[in-house]
């Protein structure tokens, strides 16, 4: 299946609120998200100026959340780009397999959390911006 940035959405989380006790909001397994969550992973203490990801996956789909701060997140396909700007604690970023990623611009304090929906392989991977044009051209 090919997929586009288009394929990619933010998607709204569910949140509780108290005036009093502050926010809670919860990620059901499969229930919130579209997939399993088999891998949960976080990035904090970026330094100003550097840049996360620069890379695809064949296979996987992850759901980015800026839980703490903000950053920002540029998918591109192959033939286009999207920029989202992540910086509430309730919604989350859908990325969906086939799209190369790359995190910038990240706020003092900023946390990054990822569900993931398989465990680590290095082989689902695609870590050159030419091969995975390549790669792009063969997806189907």
């Amino acid at each position: 299946m090919k997929t586009t940035v288009f394929d990619c959405r933010l998607m709204e989380l569910d949140k509780h609120h108290s005036d009093r006790k502050g926010n809670l909001t919860v990620v059901g397994n499969g229930i919130d998200v579209p997939f399993d969550v088999k891998r949960v992973y976080y990035l904090y203490d970026v330094p100003g100026g550097e840049s996360r990801g620069g890379h695809a996956h064949k296979a996987l789909f992850q759901l980015i959340v800026a839980v703490s701060g903000s950053f920002s997140v540029t998918l591109d396909d192959g033939t286009g780009k999207k920029t989202f700007a992540l910086n509430r604690p309730y919604q989350g970023l859908l990325v969906v397999p086939g799209i190369w990623r790359t995190l910038d611009d990240f706020s003092s304090g900023a946390v990054c959390l990822v569900l993931a929906s398989e465990k680590y392989s290095e082989g689902d991977y695609i870590r050159d911006y030419e091969w995975f044009l390549k790669y792009k051209e063969y997806e189907f």
